[in-house]
């Protein structure tokens, strides 16, 4: 059974920085392109980042503005997302996914990604 679990939100200050984690099991870890994406209360689901399967490549979303890093550690079997000067728009329910079919240039498709966590809530206050 496929499992992706997200950790580290919280609240956290304006200004401030979070590294949200993403722990997998039940798949072979290296084999699969990660992607986090997040979603604001009633908003639809967006893109943030993703990162190749070796970790060699990388692709943010243009809108991130260069404060979001993705990471991943495949002896660890964990994805990572650091997140600095975090603003109040950033407040929104994280997740992680994992795509064993990926290619960059469709990175921003949910329908790319064939496992989800359950999302960690990050709030930011001003």
């Amino acid at each position: 059974q496929v499992q992706l679990v997200e950790s580290g939100g919280g609240l956290v200050q304006a200004g401030g920085s979070l590294r949200l984690s993403c722990a997998a099991s039940g798949l072979t870890f290296s084999s699969y392109a990660m992607g986090w994406f997040r979603q604001a209360p009633g908003k639809e689901r967006k893109f943030v980042a993703a990162i190749s399967r070796s970790g060699g490549s990388t692709y943010a979303a243009d809108s991130m503005n260069g404060r979001f890093t993705i990471s991943r550690d495949n002896a660890k079997n964990t994805a990572y997302l650091q997140i600095n000067s975090l603003k109040p728009e950033d407040t929104a329910v994280y997740y992680c996914a994992a795509s064993n079919r990926f290619t960059f240039g469709r990175a921003a498709l949910l329908t790319q990604y064939d496992y989800w966590g359950q999302g960690t809530q990050v709030t930011v206050s001003s």
